[in-house]
C-alpha cells in the first residue's frame, strides 16, 4: 500500500528501523532523477550512473560529511544491502573520483533537476506560496586568482527547499542574476520576497507582468526617495492591526505591523506599503533597539492584510537560517574543495540535505547528521524508493 512521503519521512523522526514500503509513483528515486544529467565523464572506463554517485554524495552529507575524503569514507563503511540498493555492485569510488565528477559536473543543471525533484517532494501550499530570494557567497572557494562563488537561490517560505539557484559572478551582480533565476519557474500566484539589494523596479515589473506573481520588496537607502516617500505616510492614524512576540537567541522581539494603501509611488505595481516596528531587548544586557522596517507589495488588501505581509517579510529569514545551518553543520565555508564546479555542486547537495531532513521535522541539525550517520538506511529511504 502507498504511502506519502511524510509519512515516511516521519518514521525516521520517531526514529523507527521499520520503514513503509512505498511505491515509485510515491516517491521517486533522486539517482532516476539526476541520470536526465549531461554526462561529464567518457564512456571508456565509466562504472557508475551518474545519478548514483550524486545519490552518493548526498546520502554522506546527510550523514555529515563536509569534505570529498569523508564522503568516500562514508560510502565505504556502508553495509552491502545498502550499497546494492544505491547500485554500487563494483568497487567504492574513491575521493578523487567524486572530485573530478563534481568538477566537471553542469551546475545549473544539476540545480534544475534536484530543484524539480524536490518541488515534487513538496506538499501543495495553502493559499499564497512564498519564494525567498536571496544569495550567499562560498568562502572556501575563493583562491588566489578567482573570487569566492556567489550562488543565488530560490527557497520555498516554511520548507527551506531550494528550487531554484544560479550563479552570479560577484554579490553585486545578484541584481542581474534575479531573473534569469525565476525565469523557469511557474509563478502564478506566488509571492516573491527579497532584501533591499534586490528591490529593482526591472523585477517589480517582471513578476507582476511576465510571471503573474507577486512582490514583497523591502525598501532601504538604496531607494532614497522611495524611503522617504514610506516614512512620511501618515503611520499615527494607521491602526495596529497585529502584535506578535517571540524570544530566542538571546533577545526578546516584539514586532507590530502595520499597512498603508498608496497609489502613485515611485515603484511600479506598488499598492500597499507595510510597517514593521521591530522592538529587540537583549536578554542578556537589558538594552532595547528599535527598529522600523518598510516594504512595499503588489498584493491588495483583499488578498493580504496587515499581518500577512509582515508574516512575509520576517518568512524571508528562514532563508538566512539556511546559510546559517549550511556554515555551522556542514561546515560550508571550512571547505577547500575549489576544482571547477565542485563547490557550487556541493552547496547545492547540502541544500538538499537541509530540504529533505525539514521535511522529515528534524530541528536540530547537529542531532539530524547523528542519527543518519549512524543510520544511513534512513538517509537511503529519503532519496531510493524501497521496493
Amino acid at each position: 500500500m502507498p504511502v506519502s512521503t511524510l509519512e515516511v519521512l516521519s518514521c525516521h523522526r520517531a526514529r523507527i528501523a521499520d520503514v513503509p514500503d512505498v511505491e515509485p509513483r510515491e516517491l521517486a528515486g533522486l539517482a532516476e532523477a539526476l541520470d536526465v544529467l549531461p554526462g561529464p565523464r567518457r564512456r571508456q572506463g565509466r562504472r557508475y550512473r551518474l545519478g548514483v554517485l550524486l545519490s552518493i554524495c548526498t546520502l554522506a552529507v546527510l550523514g555529515g560529511a563536509s569534505s570529498l575524503i569523508a564522503i568516500a569514507r562514508f560510502t565505504a563503511g556502508l553495509r552491502p544491502e545498502a550499497r546494492s540498493r544505491l547500485g554500487l555492485e563494483a568497487d567504492v569510488p574513491r575521493a578523487c573520483t567524486l572530485g573530478r565528477l563534481l568538477a566537471r559536473t553542469d551546475g545549473d543543471a544539476l540545480d534544475r533537476a534536484v530543484g524539480a525533484w524536490l518541488a515534487d517532494q513538496l506538499e501543495p501550499a495553502r493559499g499564497l506560496r512564498a519564494l525567498a530570494v536571496d544569495g550567499k557567497s562560498l568562502r572556501g572557494s575563493r583562491t588566489a586568482t578567482r573570487a569566492a562563488i556567489h550562488l543565488l537561490a530560490a527557497v520555498v517560505h516554511g520548507e527551506r527547499a531550494v528550487i531554484a539557484q544560479q550563479q552570479a559572478d560577484v554579490k553585486s551582480n545578484e541584481i542581474t542574476a534575479f531573473q534569469p533565476l525565476l525565469a523557469p519557474l511557474e509563478l502564478a500566484g506566488t509571492v516573491v520576497t527579497s532584501d533591499a539589494l534586490l528591490t529593482q523596479t526591472d523585477h517589480a515589473r517582471f513578476l507582476v507582468e511576465d510571471k503573474n506573481a507577486h512582490c514583497i520588496a523591502v525598501v532601504k537607502g538604496n531607494h532614497p526617495t522611495l524611503q522617504a516617500e514610506l516614512k512620511n505616510l501618515p503611520w499615527r492614524d494607521i491602526p495596529l492591526l497585529d502584535k506578535t512576540r517571540t524570544t530566542g537567541h538571546g533577545r526578546d522581539e516584539i514586532r507590530r505591523p502595520k499597512a498603508a494603501t498608496v497609489h502613485g509611488l515611485a515603484f511600479p505595481h506598488a499598492v500597499q506599503a507595510p510597517q514593521i516596528v521591530r522592538r529587540r531587548r537583549d536578554i542578556r544586557t537589558g538594552k532595547v533597539t528599535l527598529e522600523r522596517v518598510y516594504a512595499v507589495t503588489s498584493l491588495r488588501a483583499e488578498q493580504a492584510t496587515a499581518p500577512r505581509p509582515a508574516a512575509t517579510v520576517r518568512g524571508h529569514r528562514q532563508v538566512e537560517a539556511l546559510h546559517h545551518v549550511r556554515d555551522t553543520t556542514y561546515r560550508e565555508d571550512a571547505c577547500r574543495v575549489r576544482t571547477g564546479n565542485a563547490p557550487r555542486t556541493l552547496a547545492t547537495i547540502r541544500n538538499l540535505a537541509i530540504a529533505l531532513t525539514h521535511l522529515a521535522d528534524w530541528n536540530n541539525h547537529a542531532e539530524t547528521t547523528d542519527h543518519y550517520r549512524s543510520h544511513p538506511e534512513h538517509a537511503l529511504d529519503l532519496i531510493t524508493p524501497t521496493s
